[in-house]
């Protein structure tokens, strides 16, 4: 696998926060279990659609985030799987973010999210793997 990976997800925040994080973790893992991360990538949900006027998000209503992972090489040795990750946070490589909405590293005051990811034929979530073959 070598190339730019990208996720395609419909997710739906009635079940969450106005304001949340999505991060996206792409994983080697062997058969002894020990996982390899490839590459990771992290979406505020506020600044989906502007970095320079964000916007809060509407709960109940679901989203489509087109997530560009990154770009990774990696070889898939026999026995091996991908996996992939979705969560609200990796801390301490990005700042956590305490879903409150107020400006970040200024709240000591800390609110659980919750997040579903649908797929259905009405939200197609799928995720762009760039395979080569033969190798």
């Amino acid at each position: 696998m070598n190339g730019s990976i990208c996720r395609n997800e419909h997710d739906d925040h009635a079940v969450g926060k106005r304001f949340r994080a999505i991060t996206v973790f792409y994983l080697d893992i062997p058969r002894n279990g020990k996982r390899k991360r490839c590459v990771s990538f992290i979406v505020r949900t506020r600044y989906r659609e502007s970095y320079t006027d964000p916007k809060l998000i509407e709960l109940g209503v679901v989203y489509e985030y087109e997530i560009e992972i990154g770009v990774t090489g990696n070889v898939f040795l026999k026995g091996h799987s991908i996996r992939l990750e979705i969560s609200s946070s990796n801390f301490p490589r990005f700042d956590r973010n305490p879903n409150t909405g107020h400006t970040f590293g200024q709240d000591t005051d800390m609110r659980p999210a919750n997040q579903m990811v649908y797929h259905s034929q009405e939200y197609p979530s799928h995720i762009v793997l760039p395979a080569i073959p033969g190798i």
